[in-house]
């Protein structure tokens, strides 16, 4: 029976390309369930969904002027930050209206672009992801991406949590709100990147999203919750992965659901607790009623 279980983890680790898939994937998979906190925090949910989609453009344009595609992604990610931001000082429209129809829109003037394309990369790649066939160059650059954005939210977390927490009060012990603001965006972008090679422009809220409420639901203070984050981001892109060799399904919408299946055990978890409080605090209401 051991010898069945090691065999599990050990025949898809034979394969040099399983190996960088679960390295990318673990990578990632901790960035954004760092980032995903803050996210949550902050109530930036849509925000996310909104530049994920947003990159799309910038991908196809970067292919046409034979530039990285990353770069692309990440101007058109920034691009669309902006817009939502200048709209929203400049008219009466609510944000998250602004982020419904910029995203909307950048997203289907992407699948515009892609469908006038003759290239041999398939869009279902860029919108699902193709974590088993990443190159070396690709793997490299993500690699990168991802370090650079995980030691940024490591140095600043501190300040990221009080503007998330009160802007009012960090801009009165001396922090600089603009800068805080765009750097986390700047941030979601570059996540968005690394996480588009794993789940594609489609799922890639998910994996922005999923830990950090599933955390969020689980703990009362930050340290706990992005503890809880970054363990069931790990476990889901570990198990995703070897799940996707063994019953031969697609690696990313595997991982997703793997932390779907976490936030749902969350939930139960904090239902469960939240009626034994209130059964608690019936009794003590009626001990105290009774003395």
């Amino acid at each position: 029976m051991f010898n069945q279980f090691v065999e599990w983890f050990a025949e898809p680790l034979s394969y040099p390309f399983m190996q960088q898939a679960l390295m990318i994937a673990i990578v990632v998979g901790i960035v954004c369930a760092c980032l995903s906190c803050y996210l949550v925090l902050k109530g930036w949910s849509l925000m996310g969904d909104a530049i994920s989609h947003a990159v799309l453009p910038g991908i196809v344009l970067a292919y046409w002027l034979a530039l990285p595609l990353a770069f692309g992604a990440f101007v058109s990610g920034i691009f669309c930050a902006v817009s939502v931001g200048y709209l929203k000082e400049n008219s009466r429209i609510k944000e998250d209206t602004v982020m419904g129809i910029v995203f909307s829109g950048m997203f289907a003037v992407g699948i515009v672009m892609f469908a006038r394309t003759e290239s041999d990369q398939h869009l279902m790649h860029i919108l699902f992801g193709n974590l088993l066939g990443i190159e070396e160059s690709d793997f490299i650059q993500t690699l990168i991406i991802a370090l650079v954005a995980f030691f940024v939210i490591l140095f600043k977390r501190r300040d990221f949590l009080l503007f998330c927490f009160d802007p009012s009060h960090a801009r009165t012990v001396g922090l600089n709100i603009n800068v805080l603001h765009y750097g986390l965006l700047v941030l979601l972008a570059l996540v968005i990147i690394t996480a588009m090679q794993v789940v594609g422009v489609i799922l890639v809220v998910a994996m922005l999203i999923t830990p950090g409420i599933t955390g969020y639901m689980l703990a009362k203070r930050f340290d706990v919750m992005l503890m809880i984050a970054v363990v069931t981001a790990l476990l889901s892109a570990v198990l995703g992965v070897f799940l996707s060799f063994h019953f031969d399904v697609a690696t990313g919408p595997s991982i997703v659901l793997l932390q779907a299946l976490c936030f749902l055990i969350a939930l139960g978890i904090s239902h469960l607790r939240n009626k034994r409080s209130d059964l608690d605090n019936n009794l003590s209401a009626v001990k105290s009623a009774s003395n």
